[in-house]
């Protein structure tokens, strides 16, 4: 009474256009891909890159930041450490990868 028949409807025949179809489905993952890789993924790789480079070109008497923002002036440098002095007569011997920066001469007056 209050329901009616439902019929089923037949699936419309394939069309040779389906590959087509299916490529545009799959457009905005690919945008979004591409999108991501520009904005994230290639800045990220080109600071690693920029990074790595500083770290190699670390020499004794370079002043640094250390990744804790300790300031210091490199004495001592090693294959994967160096020694960084925080003070007089003070030496701190960290990773060189934990060196964030590397200052320009000068900049550190108190040691």
């Amino acid at each position: 009474m209050f329901i009616s028949s439902a019929f089923a409807q037949t699936a419309p025949a394939a069309a040779g256009g389906d590959a087509q179809s299916s490529l545009m489905s799959m457009l905005p993952l690919l945008l979004m891909f591409v999108v991501l890789y520009f904005v994230m993924i290639r800045p990220q790789m080109k600071k690693a890159k920029e990074h790595k480079a500083m770290v190699d070109a670390l020499a004794k008497g370079d002043e640094v930041v250390i990744g804790g923002g300790m300031l210091g002036r490199i004495t001592k440098v090693g294959d994967s450490y160096v020694a960084v002095e925080v003070a007089p007569d003070t030496e701190v011997q960290v990773q060189r990868m934990s060196v964030v920066q590397v200052l320009p001469k000068g900049t550190i007056k108190a040691l």
